[in-house]
């Protein structure tokens, strides 16, 4: 199975979510080729940071997250192209030296910068502090640190995790979802973390998963069908 888009990161990347999300078998000749496609972008013109840089004009219009949603061009898209660019190497398992490094140097940057980024305000009106960690930029920012981190063993990586998965609870809107947070590439990430709070959050978002299956006829939709499977997901364990 060839994971490699040659004119595409953003592709790329999104092949490797594919045959994790479907629990494909990957041969060691196509996990080293993506990992090694991958890790040449480290670094490169337009990267985020130390992060992974697009080929050429690929993000000139943005890209669509795993499930579906819209990211604009820009620091906000390449930013969320790096984390899922790290996730993806890490779920390769890295296993040459120059790869590794280039996994290093990205985590390491994107480390740096979430430490040392300032909360995000609450935006709902709820009770208790106005700003809370575990958050970096944007909530769709956000989730893509998330992701990133829940395949890291670090105990910095958990903290954060834990301490956004608290920033989540406090924009819930009663009604299964999250104040400005993408709903389904939340369930995303909720479903790969492995914490209390985490199932507690896909708990509430239950009976929303349950109202949108009921209403969604099947599609061809490649993000629709990745939609479906992940809400049924969530509900056979909930």
């Amino acid at each position: 199975m060839d994971l490699v888009n040659p004119d595409s990161l953003t592709a790329t990347v999104d092949a490797v979510n594919e045959a994790f999300f479907m629990h494909t078998p990957l041969t060691a000749s196509a996990r080293r080729s993506a990992a090694a496609t991958i890790a040449a972008r480290q670094g490169g013109p337009g990267a985020y940071g130390r992060m992974f840089a697009p080929i050429g004009v690929e993000l000139a219009h943005g890209f669509r997250l795993f499930t579906g949603e819209k990211v604009p061009g820009g620091r906000g898209g390449l930013h969320i192209l790096g984390e899922e660019a790290c996730r993806a190497l890490v779920l390769l398992g890295p296993s040459s030296k120059p790869v590794r490094d280039s996994l290093d140097r990205a985590s390491a940057a994107i480390m740096e910068y979430a430490a040392s980024a300032k909360p995000v305000a609450i935006i709902a009106p709820v009770p208790g502090p106005r700003n809370l960690p575990g958050m970096y930029c944007c909530m769709k920012c956000s989730v893509s640190v998330w992701r990133h981190l829940s395949v890291r063993t670090e105990s910095a990586a958990e903290r954060f995790i834990a301490a956004g998965l608290k920033a989540l609870h406090a924009h819930r809107t009663g009604d299964g979802r999250w104040m400005a947070w993408p709903f389904h590439y939340t369930l995303l990430a909720l479903s790969e973390i492995d914490l209390p709070a985490a199932r507690a959050e896909l708990r509430y978002a239950a009976g929303q998963c349950e109202a949108e299956l009921a209403g969604r006829a099947s599609r061809a939709n490649i993000y629709s069908q990745r939609r479906r499977l992940l809400m049924e997901r969530i509900l056979a364990k909930c």
